[in-house]
């Protein structure tokens, strides 16, 4: 029964994942849990990542990264710095791998070096 309803849902265990980082986060001291919630509004906005696995994976480390930060009692500006946007970037970029824009990137790099 579960794989007709995953058909038309996605995986139900990647759900399942997904809730247990959400309750994680929930359960971080401020200022922590704000700047993890909104980091990771950030990258659902964000949008770039391929699959599932792929972003259930991304969640994992980020809800790490914070809860190591809550543990140390890392200041947020030392971890990411004068520029979230670029953080949040360059966190979500590690997880990213090949896109269908990297084709379209090459093809007009060719093309502007065949034009020159």
């Amino acid at each position: 029964m579960a794989s007709w309803i995953e058909t038309l849902t996605g995986s139900l265990e990647q759900k399942k994942q997904y809730k247990q980082q959400q309750a994680r986060i929930e359960a971080m001291p401020e200022p922590y849990r704000s700047a993890a919630k909104a980091f990771q509004r950030y990258f659902m906005y964000f949008g770039q990542i391929p699959d599932g696995d792929t972003l259930i994976k991304m969640g994992e480390d980020h809800v790490e990264l914070w809860e190591q930060a809550v543990a140390d009692q890392t200041p947020i500006r030392e971890i990411v710095g004068d520029d979230p946007v670029d953080f949040a970037e360059s966190f979500a970029q590690a997880y990213m791998g090949r896109q269908w824009i990297d084709k379209e990137r090459a093809r007009l790099t060719k093309a502007i070096d065949e034009i020159a």
